[in-house]
């Protein structure tokens, strides 16, 4: 299928559509090291510009729409949508996107903090928004340990289906294939998933092994516990804009944080993509992603309705 990408950061989500055969047609992130990370990695399709300044007549027409937005700008105070609100710039946008080019599906991304902001009503102004754009509209929870990425990470992914098509065709969401229980398969530990790296600390070739000198001290506070090797990694962060300081986890051998390529790895990134910019902005591109081996088992069930619609445009 044909695929317009929005906020598409370093491109982990799209790497995923991509490998599972679909075809991005057209991508944009305002940030340039990113911006540059996604053009060495996956193609020159992407435009580096703030989403004020572009026309929808300049998105081509597309069979999906994917992408992040943000969710600061809804208030836990007032449930009523400030228009005014910049954080909320990015909302508007991925919904006139779909208003406008009326894709057959969208996928949207979002921190599972969504579900909780006003006690749930918010998460439920934005499903109706969709719902009222003319999708069917589903919400599902997952943690991408379950679907074989080494990480303790909860997000929220909203599917959309254009109404005349939902039946027809609906989207069937990727099955977990990984379990704390071993069924269907042993999540993935944070050692199994970078042991294979050497000490960054030694003469290497590998690409993005560096880490940050942040101090490690163990306290009760996200990226500072006691990292388990036997155990999928503690979410990888993305903190700050680019010029504050990285979270990154503790290396589970306690003397230093995760190197740029680790994260990467237990994001699922394969180990020749290259990252672009200085280490916070590595670190920031990386934790901002969608796992693509998540994002590849998105594209799969895209590939699996895409042949359908071809089998049925030939009988």
């Amino acid at each position: 299928m044909n695929i317009v990408s929005l906020f598409s950061g370093a491109g982990g989500l799209d790497l995923g559509m991509v490998q599972s055969g679909n075809n991005i047609v057209w991508a944009n992130d305002i940030d340039s090291d990113a911006v540059k990370t996604y053009r060495k990695n996956i193609g020159n399709n992407i435009i580096e510009k703030d989403i004020q300044n572009i026309s929808l007549s300049d998105i081509p027409e597309c069979d999906v729409v994917i992408g992040g937005f943000p969710c600061q700008g809804f208030s836990m105070a007032n449930l009523q949508r400030d228009v005014a609100d910049k954080r909320n710039v990015l909302y508007r946008f991925f919904c006139a996107v779909v208003d406008s080019k009326k894709p057959k599906y969208f996928i949207a991304e979002n921190v599972k903090g969504i579900l909780s902001i006003g006690k749930g009503e918010v998460i439920k102004i934005i499903l109706k928004d969709f719902e009222d754009l003319g999708y069917h509209v589903t919400l599902h929870s997952v943690n991408m340990a379950d679907y074989g990425v080494p990480q303790m990470r909860q997000r929220v992914i909203i599917i959309g289906e254009r109404n005349d098509i939902s039946e027809l065709y609906p989207f069937i969401f990727p099955a977990p294939t990984h379990g704390k229980d071993g069924r269907p398969a042993r999540w993935i530990s944070i050692k199994e998933a970078i042991e294979r790296f050497p000490n960054p600390d030694l003469p290497n070739s590998v690409p993005n092994h560096e880490y940050s000198a942040y101090k490690v001290v163990y306290r009760n506070f996200t990226a500072h516990r006691q990292t388990d090797p036997n155990k999928p990694s503690p979410t990888i962060l993305a903190r700050g804009n680019g010029k504050g300081g990285v979270c990154a986890i503790p290396h589970y051998n306690g003397i230093r944080r995760l190197s740029v390529r680790e994260s990467a790895a237990i994001q699922t990134f394969p180990d020749d993509f290259i990252f672009y910019g200085c280490k916070t902005s590595c670190y920031r591109q990386i934790g901002n992603a969608v796992p693509p081996k998540f994002g590849y088992l998105l594209g799969t069930e895209l590939q699996r309705i895409s042949c359908l619609m071809e089998i049925s445009k030939a009988v």
